[in-house]
């Protein structure tokens, strides 16, 4: 009876580790170029302070892997918000991922590169390094390069391995959620190649440095989704719209929701408000440009 328990628990414990992710890759070999003094350890818990589980003190990019069980072509990376100090790696995230994946898409969470927490508690450090954001930006703006670094070597290696994941190089995407928004604008705003330009990109309650907001369009005619809430608690709306009508003025194809409530961080969150179903509005955005059936 004993033998046939641990037999059980070996399978389910092998199931959660599928379910969690299918793969996990290492962005670089050996020290990513710009920190390679860094010496802290990644880790992981659950912050009473957010309700979710966040990651800190990432000095080693990765990507999560969730691969579709029949997969259509269509990658997207996802990078989760946190401030540059912490991941919301399920609600930002793993969540978003299981439900692309469940949909035919390969979903990629990307793990990019957080300034290094002093504490055990980096939900806590964030919110006191928050009410001086100035201070904050300054602080991260270096960092912010580094992640955005982190988001086009990520676009490489799938575009690289496409046929490995069944993977249509042309159908690559990228979605940031708050400071992984900022993220994936450093890959879409200041491009370095054509072959880490992603084919589409998605932008949700970010705030984005008004440096990205006065840099020159891609070049080419990228779509942009985006969403945020009116009563978002960083005030951050006002930067949704302003990306919207940049996009708008260049005639490049753009569609904003702004929701009356839903503060900041909804993510995948259940609040039993309109705001739940904004991942279902990005779905139905993705069938307009063939990359969801």
């Amino acid at each position: 009876m004993k033998k046939y328990f641990y037999s059980v628990l070996l399978v389910l414990v092998a199931s959660f580790q599928v379910t969690a992710q299918d793969e996990v890759i290492s962005l670089y070999e050996g020290k990513a170029p710009g920190s390679e003094d860094w010496n802290w350890q990644e880790a992981q818990m659950y912050s009473d302070l957010f309700k979710t589980e966040v990651v800190y003190n990432v000095a080693n990019p990765k990507l999560l892997v969730f691969k579709p069980k029949n997969p259509n072509g269509t990658s997207i990376i996802i990078a989760p918000g946190g401030g540059f100090q912490t991941l919301s790696i399920n609600r930002e995230g793993i969540d978003l991922a299981k439900e692309l994946a469940s949909k035919g898409i390969t979903a990629f969470v990307l793990k990019y590169r957080l300034i290094h927490s002093k504490t055990n508690d980096p939900a806590q450090e964030l919110i006191d390094n928050l009410q001086d954001r100035d201070a904050h930006y300054k602080r991260t703006s270096a960092l912010q390069k580094m992640a955005g670094n982190d988001c086009k070597t990520a676009i490489n290696y799938v575009r690289e391995h496409a046929s490995e994941f069944s993977i249509d190089t042309q159908k690559v995407g990228v979605i940031g959620f708050s400071a992984g928004a900022t993220v994936i604008l450093e890959s879409v705003l200041h491009q370095t190649s054509a072959e880490n330009l992603p084919n589409f990109a998605a932008s949700l309650y970010g705030g984005p440095t008004e440096e990205l907001l006065n840099a020159d369009l891609p070049s080419a005619k990228l779509p942009l989704f985006i969403a945020a809430a009116s009563d978002d608690q960083l005030g951050l709306a006002p930067k949704s719209i302003q990306l919207y009508n940049k996009w708008l003025a260049g005639n490049y194809p753009v569609e904003l929701h702004v929701y009356a409530n839903g503060g900041h961080g909804f993510g995948m969150g259940t609040q039993n408000l309109p705001v739940d179903t904004w991942y279902l509005r990005f779905e139905d955005w993705l069938k307009q440009y063939k990359h969801l059936k």
